[in-house]
């Protein structure tokens, strides 16, 4: 199975001020597009070869782990993303929330403190369990709670080349900011 670059569901200067269609075309046209080659290149002779990108994230390691989990992990980073967000969730997704953190305030503190206190790079989740429970994992380099079962619903992207050209070493401002290009709708259909 060949993978593909996913399509931007909004126009590269969509998200300014807050992510710079420099930003886009670096992050998503060259970031992105490296790992979906260098996956292509590494799954043929492999058990992966005709696999989806879960079950590469799932069963693999080393470099083909690597790439699929990058793959797979800025596909959910840049659906998620949208022109306007609608502010916050609403629904059961919400009510999930406010019943693991207390507040939608209080959870978005706690997934900005997991970012800023992440070292080096890689992802902070909002993941559920079978039964939908919530809760923030932080995953260094391609790292995703799919490999310990769990759903990802809303990624942030704490690799430097997702935020410099914006906001240089400033991740917490990038962390933030990035609330007001979160589609919930989207994060909504994942939970």
């Amino acid at each position: 199975m060949k993978h593909e670059l996913v399509v931007l569901p909004y126009a590269k200067n969509a998200l300014e001020p807050v992510m710079s269609q420099a930003t886009i075309e670096l992050h998503h046209g060259k970031h992105l597009a490296t790992y979906v080659n260098n996956l292509n290149n590494l799954i043929p002779g492999t058990k992966f070869e005709n696999a989806d990108l879960e079950t590469i994230v799932k069963e693999s390691d080393g470099g083909i782990f690597n790439n699929a989990g990058q793959v797979l992990n800025h596909n959910l980073f840049f659906t998620q993303l949208a022109p306007k967000s609608e502010g916050r969730p609403s629904g059961k997704l919400l009510k999930a929330i406010e019943e693991t953190w207390g507040s939608f305030e209080n959870f978005q503190k706690e997934v900005e403190t997991a970012g800023t206190t992440l070292f080096g790079s890689g992802w902070v989740w909002v993941a559920a369990d079978a039964n939908g429970k919530l809760q923030i994992t932080k995953e260094s380099n391609a790292g995703n709670p799919i490999t310990r079962g769990l759903k990802p619903i809303l990624g942030f992207d704490v690799w430097e080349h997702s935020y410099y050209l914006d906001y240089q070493n400033r991740r917490a401002d990038h962390l933030k900011e990035i609330w007001k290009i979160i589609s919930w709708a989207e994060v909504e259909k994942r939970y």
